[in-house]
């Protein structure tokens, strides 16, 4: 067995996957760039931690389940008339989650309140939060069903854990369960 092989198993079982999978091409760069012991060492240290903070933010991103991907830079501020810049620069710190506020976004269909809760969402995520994205219809589904299925219950499990839960279309059903409960009271 090579050294180099000796060295990825060694890493491998440190649990430095990245680093041991990429090692050629570190040691490469090493030698031609002449870094000393502890560059080198820094090196492979800030390699394998970056790669396990992106997979990490994957991994959240994935758990997330947001219905597509559009970043805060991507929200066009200039076709909002209700916030300003001001506070649009307020809600992208991200502060509120901190301090345990909720945020409710109203206004009509087509004016970007997904887009700007996944771009929230993203954001924390980026910074170190467990976000979840669902509708308020799979909420309730998942509340009906969670003593049922196991799906529901894992749903519920990440719910509970994260640190921002994002419910989209949560007017919509609260008028349609305002309508209902009304016909209900009729009946009654």
């Amino acid at each position: 067995m090579s050294q180099l092989s000796t060295l990825q198993d060694t890493l491998k079982s440190l649990r430095f996957g990245e680093t041991a999978n990429n090692l050629p091409a570190l040691l490469e760069k090493a030698e031609k760039d002449n870094v000393t012991y502890a560059a080198f060492l820094m090196d492979i240290l800030s390699y394998e931690q970056k790669k396990r903070e992106e997979k990490q933010i994957e991994k959240r991103l994935k758990w997330a389940t947001f219905p597509y991907y559009k970043t805060l830079e991507q929200f066009d501020l200039n076709e909002q008339q209700s916030m300003s810049k001001k506070e649009f620069n307020k809600l992208k710190e991200l502060l509120w989650i901190e301090q345990l506020y909720n945020i409710i976004l109203l206004g009509p269909p087509g004016v970007g309140k997904t887009h700007l809760a996944v771009g929230l969402g993203i954001q924390a995520i980026h910074q170190g939060y467990k976000v979840i994205f669902t509708s308020m219809g799979e909420l309730i589904h998942t509340l009906k069903t969670e003593e049922i299925t196991r799906k529901s219950q894992t749903r519920m499990k990440r719910i509970r854990k994260a640190d921002l839960v994002v419910i989209d279309d949560l007017m919509f059903m609260v008028c349609f369960a305002s309508k209902k409960f009304r016909r209900l009271q009729r009946k009654v």
